[in-house]
């Protein structure tokens, strides 16, 4: 994760948290080394969908997608839109370069998706203001202690950069099943409500996963392993 000055979202902090775990396995050192480089967003210059996919439609970004599952589903769904994700993990990289391949074979690549191996919020500060459409969040470090509270994606500098980011009407999507990541989560987002509008009319609405909404690895593991329970969150850029 990166961290912020508090209410400054321009301004990069280091990247915390591990880059790399177990050796790849060959298949996915060459897509690391052949598809990456060529589905890479570019190190330099504005992030928009006439760079990336030589037209304009609508923006998806996700930030730290993990494995990629929820991106490259998303991604299927809406093959006329444009998926940027960013994710400093190697073998998470390599394992959406894996879906997004097609699956060794097992499906169609897909080919409306963007991947950046390192910070997000250095691509994100590269996209213009108003260009997204939908901006995920899914399951980030909680960072439990307090003293790291600053470390964590949900703080009013990062949320300041989404709100620039999306377009009026936009959609940011949050999930945790983390408790005290939560709770922090609730408190930095009730101080953004002159950005965002809570999609949320009753206790179901964050308690089950909406439609659309892909489930991801780690999701289905803290369900079916850990027994935790999850929750979702929807927002309108105002």
């Amino acid at each position: 994760m990166t961290a912020y000055k508090s209410g400054d979202p321009t301004t990069l902090g280091r990247l915390y948290g591990r880059a790399k775990g177990k050796p790849l396995r060959a298949g996915q050192q060459a897509l690391v080394d052949n598809l990456l480089p060529r589905i890479a967003v570019p190190a330099e210059g504005p992030v928009t969908a006439e760079s990336l996919f030589g037209e304009a439609r609508p923006l998806h970004f996700e930030i730290g997608f993990g494995g990629g599952e929820h991106m490259a589903q998303r991604a299927d769904m809406l093959p006329d839109h444009g998926f940027i994700g960013a994710e400093p993990f190697i073998n998470g990289v390599a394992q959406a370069l894996t879906h997004v391949s097609g699956d060794n074979g097992a499906h169609p690549p897909i080919g409306n998706v963007r991947i950046h191996h390192g910070d997000a919020l250095e691509v994100l500060s590269r996209i213009p203001d108003g260009a997204l459409s939908f901006l995920y969040l899914l399951h980030p470090d909680p960072w439990p202690k307090a003293r790291h509270a600053k470390r964590r994606m949900m703080n009013d500098g990062p949320v300041d950069m989404f709100a620039a980011k999306l377009r009026p009407g936009g959609e940011f999507r949050f999930g945790t099943d983390h408790p005290v990541y939560l709770r922090h989560a609730l408190m930095v987002m009730q101080r953004h409500t002159h950005q965002f509008e809570w999609l949320c009319d009753k206790p179901a609405d964050f308690q089950n996963r909406p439609g659309g909404w892909p489930q991801t690895r780690y999701e289905a593991k803290a369900r079916k392993v850990y027994g935790h329970e999850v929750w979702y969150f929807r927002y309108r850029r105002k």
